[in-house]
């Protein structure tokens, strides 16, 4: 670590303007009050809308992101400079910034894009501070919690695996003239977005490890959230390394799949809520679940999402979870208040607070 770190580090520190109660560093040594440990997975705009909701109701939350982004900002510092895409990272800590002046100046900073015609076009400020850090520091973990102490963040960000993932789908009909036909699509962007139905996901290189704190943040929640998010981009890649899924089964927490208010075009088109189960467990066949939440509005028949839901153990929770606006995006309040109630009505200890 050079000098010029550590004095960075001890100005965040000793600074009586960063909010430093709510940074990760600042939260060792166990919960505060009676708050619920909760672990959440996944990436993009859905892991975001998560952490919006979580951020309300507890004041110990992990945010486990994944790393195969290969488009955009990030797409272009990770071919350039070999690290793990930042934007998802990014976007997550976003999420954690507070409600107060601070929080919300931090978090558009961070989100904030240059527009040029010169190379700086599309980046996120946030993705370069981050690479800058990593650069410095040397170490994932350690840069993305001083980012957090200076957003003032209600939690903590870490990376799924310290190495950059490639994400490869097989894909029935992708060509619309061969429809029968299976191909590989590789890479996260056009996962996302590919025509045809996707079959299956794996991660390349196989059997990536994962950072040592969030299988350890896993094995010590109350509460693990999965999605909602891409199903097949963000979601479903934690459950392919190995030894994070490995946490995933053997945690003690209570573990909560928070379904999408609507099918993704391209990646999910046409999915059903139980095919999204259905996917999942074709994944991760060991996994077990405790809850399964959706918005009652998407689910068109309750009764056979709650067989899907039994498989993996888990009971079926209904709520108005989505904007009242109409577009299928949640409402951080509403999303809190259905995370609330299933923390107090399904855990083992309780009430919280």
């Amino acid at each position: 670590m050079t000098s010029g770190t550590s004095r960075l580090r001890r100005m965040l520190r000793d600074s009586p303007t960063v909010p430093r109660a709510r940074s990760a560093l600042t939260r060792r040594g166990g919960r505060r009050g009676a708050q619920p440990k909760v672990v959440a997975l996944g990436g993009g705009m859905g892991l975001s809308a998560s952490l919006a909701a979580l951020r309300r109701i507890t004041g110990d939350l992990t945010a486990v992101v994944t790393v195969a982004d290969d488009g955009g900002s990030s797409g272009r510092l990770r071919d350039e400079l070999g690290v793990l895409p930042p934007g998802d990272l990014r976007k997550a800590l976003a999420a954690l910034c507070g409600d107060d002046e601070w929080g919300q100046t931090w978090a558009r900073v961070i989100q904030h894009r240059f527009h040029s015609q010169g190379e700086l076009h599309d980046h996120a400020v946030g993705n370069l501070l981050i690479v800058a850090l990593w650069e410095q520091l040397g170490d994932h973990v350690q840069a993305l919690d001083l980012v957090g102490t200076l957003l003032g963040a209600h939690g903590r960000v870490l990376p799924m695996s310290a190495v950059p993932l490639e994400l490869q789908a097989l894909v029935r009909g992708h060509d619309p003239e061969r429809p029968e036909e299976v191909d590989t699509v590789r890479g996260q962007a056009n996962v996302a977005l590919t025509p045809g139905e996707v079959q299956s996901v794996h991660l390349l290189p196989q059997d990536p490890p994962a950072v040592p704190e969030a299988v350890a943040a896993v094995l010590d929640a109350d509460w693990v959230v999965l999605g909602p998010g891409s199903w097949f981009s963000s979601v479903i890649p934690h459950l392919l390394v190995p030894e994070l899924l490995q946490a995933l089964t053997e945690t003690k927490a209570r573990r909560v799949l928070s379904l999408n208010l609507a099918p993704q075009p391209g990646e999910t088109e046409g999915f059903s809520p139980q095919r999204h189960l259905e996917v999942l467990g074709r994944h991760a066949p060991k996994l077990a679940l405790d809850v399964v939440l959706a918005d009652e509005a998407a689910v068109p028949d309750r009764d056979v999402l709650t067989q899907a839901a039994e498989r993996f153990g888990a009971a079926v929770e209904l709520a108005p979870v989505a904007r009242p606006d109409g577009t299928p995006r949640h409402d951080p309040e509403l999303l809190a208040a259905a995370y609330d109630r299933i923390f107090r009505m399904h855990g083992r200890i309780g009430p919280w607070r």
